[in-house]
């Protein structure tokens, strides 16, 4: 195969042909006249045949040329959007997620780079559940929903269910808890400074809120569970975002009874503009991974 003429000819020729001119061309590609008639002749002595008559009104593409315009014309096109489309892979998608669904999310998202590290993914955590795609530069996020209803928008994930949970050696021994009485003897770990979540677990469950003397308020659900994990009381918290550590053993259910809140969380995008195709894979990946 003959050897190829160097790109930055071909480039020139391209110019060249779309305004037939050496002098608007060398404005275009910030050389001058004498430098793109230079390359044209030599690009022509490469391949043997002339690409243009040189009239006195100017230049005409010859037969050869005419015929070779269009193919490189494509080819740039090609390398151009070759360019575009690596550059938009290597950019970070920008996810947003409140902090307590961390648990769930940080391990799906390392495995998703395992899969995918074609499409790198940047999570953001904080401690509000909603996002403002207006001020804040997020291509998704997890938001959460507490009320049910047609007017949800976005991509479900999961409802919130409630349930207790302690570190496994708080259901053996002295201290075990069997019955809802028991949970009188131990610290409840509220994942909020309200009380609500597990006011509405024992209102369900027919517990005695009154009963609970001994509580701790964290900032965070993280911080609930891990103090939990480490049997420094019963935390409560959404039997989804915990499941990780349920699975693994750091966690216990000390009753097989949950509660539905009517909340739940959805995936969202920005409005922006349209998810691109690895924003797209990614939130089908998130949703598949809710599948049983």
């Amino acid at each position: 195969m003959k050897r190829l003429p160097p790109l930055p000819a071909l480039h020139t020729f391209l110019i060249t042909a779309q305004c037939c001119n050496f002098t608007r061309a060398g404005e275009q590609l910030h050389i001058t006249q004498g430098a793109v008639s230079r390359q044209i002749a030599g690009l022509e002595e490469h391949l043997g045949y002339a690409l243009f008559h040189r009239q006195a009104r100017g230049l005409s593409l010859t037969e050869q040329g005419q015929a070779l315009y269009p193919r490189i014309e494509q080819a740039f096109d090609l390398i151009g959007e070759a360019i575009e489309h690596a550059s938009i892979r290597r950019t970070p998608l920008q996810i947003k997620a409140p902090t307590c669904m961390l648990r769930w999310l940080l391990p799906k998202l390392l495995h998703w780079q395992t899969l995918r590290p074609d499409v790198p993914v940047e999570l953001t955590s904080s401690m509000q559940h909603g996002v403002d795609f207006r001020r804040e530069a997020f291509d998704a996020a997890v938001v959460y929903s507490p009320l049910p209803g047609p007017k949800r928008v976005g991509r479900h994930l999961f409802d919130e269910q409630l349930t207790p949970v302690c570190a496994p050696h708080l259901l053996d021994g002295h201290d075990a808890i069997n019955q809802l009485s028991d949970l009188a003897q131990h610290t409840l770990l509220h994942p909020s400074r309200d009380q609500q979540d597990w006011t509405n677990w024992l209102n369900a469950a027919g517990g005695d809120v009154s009963a609970i003397r001994k509580s701790q308020y964290f900032d965070t659900l993280d911080l609930a569970m891990t103090v939990a994990a480490q049997g420094n009381g019963v935390a409560i918290g959404d039997w989804s975002l915990i499941g990780d550590d349920l699975k693994a053993g750091r966690l216990a259910m000390p009753f097989d009874f949950k509660v539905r809140t009517g909340a739940a969380y959805l995936l969202v995008c920005s409005p922006r503009s349209e998810p691109s195709a690895p924003l797209r894979e990614l939130l089908d990946w998130l949703v598949q991974q809710t599948e049983p």
